[in-house]
């Protein structure tokens, strides 16, 4: 299962965060889209999910400090306790085991950020 963790700023344009995304990999295979909870319901992001038709998931703040990510954003530090939203979101939202396929890619505004993270799924027997 693929996860693409997201972060924006509030001024964010649909363009920005699509383009991000698709710098990230794209939304091919991914079911979720996840962020910080207080953001979870911006009208941008509400907009993304609707366009790409997958559902969106907020982790709580204090969950995403706990995680480390490759890249780290002084500003995010300071204010959310981890490197980056997109890169902690997508780890905590598909879960223990999974991995980054890449770091944070960012909107050419610099406005959004998107990275995806993928567990390998298991059947069940």
């Amino acid at each position: 299962m693929r996860v693409a963790g997201v972060g924006f700023r509030s001024t964010a344009s649909l363009a920005s965060l699509h383009e991000a995304l698709m710098a990230a990999g794209g939304p091919d295979g991914v079911r979720l889209i996840a962020t910080v909870m207080e953001k979870a319901d911006a009208p941008v992001l509400l907009a993304l999910a609707d366009m790409l038709r997958i559902p969106i998931q907020g982790v709580a703040g204090d969950v995403l400090a706990d995680i480390a990510t490759p890249t780290h954003s002084p500003h995010v530090a300071a204010r959310f306790k981890t490197g980056s939203v997109a890169e902690a979101a997508a780890l905590s939202a598909a879960g223990k085991g999974a991995r980054l396929l890449s770091p944070r890619a960012v909107s050419r505004d610099g406005m959004a950020m998107a990275a995806i993270a993928e567990i390998a799924e298991r059947n069940e027997a």
